[in-house]
Order: C-alpha cells, then sequence, then structure tokens
C-alpha cells in the first residue's frame, strides 16, 4: 500500500493505492476533508481486430447515498440511473483526461468513480478528476503525463481554492480547472459577470496548486511501470497512398462548398466511388478510406488557416457568420425565439409555471427545488441523421447546463417573479457552437416571454489552430473547424462580463495567452451578437403572454400561518376551491397564489389578509351568519373569525324571534363594538345603520 498526503486550500489531500479494488488496471483511494471517492480504470486486454479510429473511452461516476448515510428514495430503495449531476461530472473527469492519451491507442478503456464517503463540505467531482489521472498513471494504459484538478471561487474579492458548498452560495465565481504541470486542459464554470483577467488569475492560483497534485501523483508512482505499445500506423503505407492518391484532390474540391450539407453529399459520393475502385483488393477497406478522407480535410483545413489566415467558408479568423434572430415565433407559448448563426439554428421556448412545477432534487445534501431549468434537445435530422429518439444523452445535458449556468446571476429574484421558468432549446440545425446559440435563443425568449432578465446574454464558441509556436484563434467556429483543430473554447457573457465558460482540448494543454487572447476575442463577438439580438427585443416585455399563468407572492406573519390553514387544512382549501387557485404557504409566511385570472388571484389573497389582520374596533364588516341562538346570531366576520352580534344589538326597534329575522348563510353589514380580554367579539348590526336583512339567494 503507498500513499502520499499534501495540502492544497488549507486541507489535507491523500491519495492512496494498494489496498481496495486491487484486480482494476489501476485504482486509488482519494480524501479530501471527509469526502473519500475510490477511482478505478480498467481496460479490455483484446485488441481490436477491426480497423478503429478513435479512442473508446467510457467514464462514469456515481454518488453512493450511503455516502451520506442516507437511503435512496423512491419504490426499489437502491442507486439507479445516474442522475444529472453525476452525468455532469463524469463528463468533467473524461473532457479532463481524453486529450492525454496518445493518438493510435484504441483499446477500451473504462474510469469508475465511486463517492464513498461525503462530508456535506467538498463536492467528489474534483476527487474523481485527480483520481482518474492517478489510477491511469499507475496502470499499463499509455498515458501522456498526469493531471490535477482544484475549484476556485471569490469571495469578498478574494480567491479561493476548493471553496465548500456552503462557500460556493455566497461565491461570484465557481470555476473548475484541470491541467498538467505547464497549462490547463479544461474548464468549466460560471461568473457574476467577471473579466477575462479575472478568469486568468483564478487559472494561475489553480496551476500552482495542480503541480503539487502532480507532484504528489508522481511520488505515488515513482516505480517504472510498464505501458503497452502505441500501434505506429493505424492504416498500412501502401493502403494509405492508394487511397490518397485516388480522393485527396476530391476531398480538397469538396471542402471547398460552403453549404454543409452539399459538402456532406459530395464527400459520400467521394467515399463510395473509392471503395468501388478498391474493394476487390481491400474488401474490408470503407472505414480506412474514412480515415484517409479526414487526414487530408484536417491537414487542409488547418494549412489553409495557418498560413493563408483563410477557413473553409471564405471567413477571417475573426468574423462571425451571418446571424438572424426573431421573438414570438410560436403563437399560443408564453415566450419564444429563433436564433441562427450560419448553418447553426436554435429554437428556444419559455414555459412560465407556479410553485408546484418546481423541480425536486434529492441530492446527498438533502432536497432542494429548483425554479429555473433550461433543457437542451439535439434531434437527429439536425444533422441529416437517421436515428432513434431516446432519453437525453450526456452532451444535451451537458450543454443545456452550460446554457443553464449563462443566467446564474441575472435570473429575477423569487421575490422580484414569483414563477418558476423552464426553457426548451430544440436545435433544428447543426453546424457547432449550438450550446452558444441556445444561450442567444435563451435570453430572446426569456425577454419576449416577460422574464425581468438583467441583462441580455450571447454566447460565442473559439476555436484554435496551433502548429509549433504559430497558431491562430478562430471566432464563432463551425463542425468541421472544431473536429479539425485543438479547441472548442465556450464562452458567454453579457456586455459587461462572462457568466458561463467552458474548455475543451484536443491537444495537452494551451497557455495562458492564447485563452486570454480568445476570451478578449469573444467579448468583440458578443458586443456584435447583442448589438444584433437588441434589434428583435432590447428589453424584457412588460406583460406576460395571455397564456401564462397569474403568480403573486406576498408575506404574512409566521404567527398567523395556523389561522390561514386551519384546522386539518379547512380553511386554506375552502378559499382554493372558491377562489379557483393554487396556494402555497412556506414555514418563514411567504405566500405564493397562481390563477387563471389576476381577479382570482386578488380574491384569494383579500380572503387570506382578512384573516391575517387583526379585527378593528369601529369597522364594518360584510359577515356570513353561521349560527343563531335565542340571545343572538353568530357572524363569521372573516375566514376564522366569528363574533356574536346580541339579540339586543340586530335592530333599531324590539326583536323577539331571530329565527323570523334572519337564516344561516345570510350575508349581513356588521360593526364591531368591543373586544373583550379574552379575544372574544361582539358585534352590532343596529350601529350600521342598516334595518333589512340581506338574505343569501
Amino acid at each position: 500500500m503507498s500513499k502520499v498526503e499534501i495540502e492544497i486550500g488549507k486541507k489535507l489531500l491523500s491519495i492512496e493505492t494498494g489496498n481496495l479494488a486491487r484486480q482494476a488496471d489501476g485504482s486509488v483511494l482519494v480524501r479530501y476533508g471527509d469526502t473519500v471517492v475510490l477511482t478505478t480504470v480498467t481496460y479490455k486486454k483484446e485488441k481490436n481486430t477491426t480497423f478503429q479510429d478513435f479512442l473508446p473511452l467510457t467514464v462514469d461516476y456515481r454518488e453512493l447515498a450511503y455516502a451520506a448515510g442516507k437511503i435512496p428514495g423512491g419504490f426499489f430503495k437502491r442507486e439507479g440511473k445516474p442522475r444529472d449531476k453525476e452525468i455532469l461530472v463524469s463528463r468533467l473527469i473524461d473532457r479532463s483526461i481524453r486529450p492525454l492519451f496518445p493518438k493510435g491507442f484504441n483499446q477500451e478503456i473504462q474510469v469508475i468513480s465511486f463517492l464513498l464517503s461525503f462530508d456535506q463540505e467538498n463536492e467528489g467531482d474534483i476527487l474523481g478528476i485527480i483520481g482518474a489521472s492517478a489510477s491511469l498513471c499507475l496502470s499499463e494504459i499509455p498515458f501522456l503525463e498526469p493531471i490535477g484538478a482544484v475549484r476556485i471561487g471569490k469571495i469578498e474579492g478574494k480567491y479561493v481554492v476548493n471553496p465548500t458548498i456552503k462557500e460556493l452560495e455566497i461565491s461570484t465565481l465557481d470555476l473548475v480547472v484541470s491541467g498538467t504541470k505547464n497549462t490547463p486542459v479544461m474548464l468549466e464554470g460560471d461568473g457574476k459577470e467577471v473579466s477575462p483577467q479575472e478568469i486568468i488569475e483564478a487559472i494561475e492560483i489553480a496551476m500552482a496548486e495542480i503541480k503539487k497534485i502532480i507532484d504528489a501523483q508522481e511520488r505515488l508512482v515513482s516505480s517504472h511501470v510498464s505501458k503497452l505499445e502505441i500501434p505506429e500506423r493505424l492504416v498500412p503505407e501502401e493502403l494509405e497512398k492508394e487511397i490518397s492518391s485516388l480522393i485527396k484532390e476530391k476531398v480538397i474540391q469538396a471542402y471547398q462548398i460552403v453549404d454543409k450539407k452539399e459538402r456532406q453529399e459530395n464527400l459520400r459520393k467521394i467515399r463510395e466511388e473509392a471503395f468501388e475502385l478498391l474493394k476487390e483488393k481491400y474488401p474490408d477497406c470503407e472505414n480506412q478510406i474514412q480515415y484517409v478522407m479526414e487526414e487530408i480535410a484536417r491537414k487542409y483545413m488547418r494549412e489553409l488557416i495557418i498560413k493563408e489566415r483563410k477557413r473553409f467558408d471564405g471567413r477571417t479568423p475573426d468574423e462571425i457568420r451571418p446571424l438572424s434572430c426573431a421573438v414570438s415565433v410560436l403563437p399560443r407559448t408564453h415566450g419564444s425565439a429563433l436564433f441562427t448563426r450560419g448553418q447553426t439554428q436554435c429554437l428556444a421556448v419559455v414555459t412560465l409555471g407556479t410553485k408546484s412545477d418546481e423541480q425536486i432534487i434529492d441530492d446527498l445534501e438533502g432536497e432542494e427545488t429548483k425554479r429555473f431549468m433550461l433543457h437542451y434537445n439535439f434531434p437527429p435530422f439536425s444533422t441529416g441523421e437517421v436515428r432513434p429518439l431516446r432519453a437525453p444523452t450526456r452532451r444535451e445535458i451537458g450543454h443545456g447546463f452550460l446554457a443553464e449556468r449563462a443566467f446564474k446571476y441575472l435570473l429575477p429574484t423569487e421575490e422580484e417573479f414569483p414563477y418558476t421558468i423552464r426553457v426548451v432549446s430544440d436545435i433544428l440545425e447543426s453546424n457547432g457552437s449550438s450550446s452558444m446559440a441556445t444561450v442567444c435563443g435563451a435570453s430572446l425568449s426569456l425577454m419576449d416571454a416577460g422574464v425581468p432578465l438583467k441583462k441580455a446574454v450571447a454566447g460565442i464558441a473559439m476555436g484554435l489552430i496551433k502548429e509549433d509556436n504559430d497558431y491562430v484563434i478562430l471566432t464563432d467556429i463551425t463542425g468541421t473547424e472544431d473536429h479539425y483543430g485543438d479547441m472548442d473554447f465556450k464562452i458567454a457573457g453579457t456586455k459587461d462580463g462572462i457568466t458561463a465558460i467552458q474548455l475543451d482540448l484536443k491537444i495537452q494543454g494551451v497557455p495562458l495567452e492564447i485563452l486570454k487572447e480568445a476570451m478578449e476575442k469573444a467579448r468583440v463577438a458578443h458586443k456584435k451578437i447583442l448589438e444584433l439580438m437588441a434589434k428583435s427585443i432590447d428589453q424584457p416585455r412588460k406583460c406576460l403572454s395571455s397564456f401564462a399563468p397569474r403568480v403573486f407572492a406576498f408575506q404574512i406573519p409566521k404567527d398567523k400561518i395556523g389561522a390561514v390553514i386551519g384546522t386539518g387544512g379547512k380553511v386554506i382549501r375552502k378559499i382554493i376551491d372558491e377562489t379557483d387557485t393554487e396556494i402555497f404557504i412556506e414555514d418563514d409566511g411567504k405566500i405564493t397564489i397562481s390563477g387563471p385570472t389576476e381577479e382570482a388571484i386578488e380574491k384569494a389573497k383579500s380572503r387570506i389578509m382578512a384573516i391575517v389582520e387583526d379585527v378593528e374596533v369601529g369597522k364594518v364588516y360584510l359577515g356570513e351568519v353561521k349560527r343563531i341562538a335565542p340571545f343572538g346570531v353568530f357572524i363569521e366576520i372573516a375566514p376564522g373569525k366569528e363574533g356574536l352580534c346580541h339579540i339586543s344589538q340586530w335592530a333599531d326597534y324590539r326583536v323577539k324571534n331571530l329565527s323570523n329575522e334572519v337564516k344561516i348563510g345570510d350575508k349581513v353589514f356588521v360593526r364591531v363594538i368591543a373586544i373583550d380580554e379574552m379575544g372574544r367579539i361582539q358585534l352590532s348590526r343596529k350601529a350600521v345603520g342598516v334595518n333589512d336583512t340581506k338574505r343569501k339567494n
């Protein structure tokens, strides 16, 4: 058993191996505070006999309920399919380690991280990334170099390494950084309109801690670990030359076609023609032809950009594709927008709901509710493909979450806008940057729905082509530039700063100077996009859609909650039934009323306020007769509040029999003439100056 310990963010981080999961190819136990994560890595020993030019890497992160001393909720009482949070952490780990595998290695790899203990302060995501790196370094699997990871927050103007869950609630920055000793390889986070300089400063602080984590891993893996051999060539040299001679010029010509659909159709024909010519000599060469085609395209695109500063579609490196925006595109939705950038098109639709529509999340930290949701869908027709519609993929969940983070600090509070808000982004056409198109479309549709968004938000994806010391940063990358390039740097923000950020690389790292330059170029692009978006809608609409529910929230004293609810909920149920509304009462006295019309809400509010307000001596009330006794009439002047109108106070003449004067259910005006020491209310009808009983029909 081996173990290393270091101090990170004023807490002890330990990495231990050799005691648990010893049949895995690599396994480590990572502990930070009392949060413990076990990460294992295994690979398929049988080599692939068929051609495969991609890395079959699977990463799974799971939070076991017992880690927090909980039994899973629901009917089955055991962990089921991964929750969104687990999927997002799995993606964090995957995106951190994937660039560090050598090209050509294609044996199946599986990384599994289990959260075994959770201290309610320190999340397991960072430990999962560190564990994946350490276990890969301990295994035979080729892994170019170890990585480390930390989370950076900013509280009261000071950067904090690995802030706790509670500290993150008041932090203006939440940034996860993973990297090698010299450069970051992955970023994910959000901020309260932070500047590029703040992001760079946070990364610099993170890199200093990452170096310490990597040093610890190197001590853990001090003895030499033999690594698997990597095939020198995926395609035999003779076959590659033969394929290239047939298709090279045709492929280059095809990639000069700007329209994606037309280009793909052209490439399909080239691939089929080449296979027809080669299938007798090489019967199983279809995948090799595809591989060579991609290598030709990769080399052509990169040379075009590096040498000529020119892109496939004729744009300059800093040029954005043609943009168009439209709002209120659907007649019966609460808010809608269509955002198109080149051949990427997003339909964003907002639905406003009530308190009952909030999402209930059962995490290890406990149960909580979520009132803003952004869901991203990527149907197959968006790329001209045929595949079954299934549950959301990891990619869809990740893209939706990134876009959702962009609005974290810009949404109105529940007090300002007591609605549950759901945005659905359907990608109708895709050629790169669909998650950032979602940010733009969501911003437009939220304003169209009348959500008082603090500022408009735009998103842009930045790319990179880097050859030795020469590099070109690309603004608004297409799918092809993402595929053949070195970087996908998604940045969302307002005119005043960055609100969400995500960096994925295909190389081992990128210098901070390049990241800073990319963020500055993104800021310029944001400004242009926001100016165009403002032409469609420049501020939230003042009125909600006539099809949206009406919601009103107000506060009552905590000691009045019981009176509003009534015995067994009798009072509140009656108000709900009679006003056709939904009413939610929280422990702090906050009441939220939702209904089909403002009149219904006002009626329910008036009923509640009548209960809450203290009965005033001298005030006239319209009450309902509840009981008739020989000596007087009991009248409910407010829900749950009854008073007695003595027979002598019924009229200015002598009343012999009250049953001849009034019936149960009659509505009568009465004045409060006294409240005794026991709180009993004394009423007078004759003090109002009315003699005729107002009967209820």
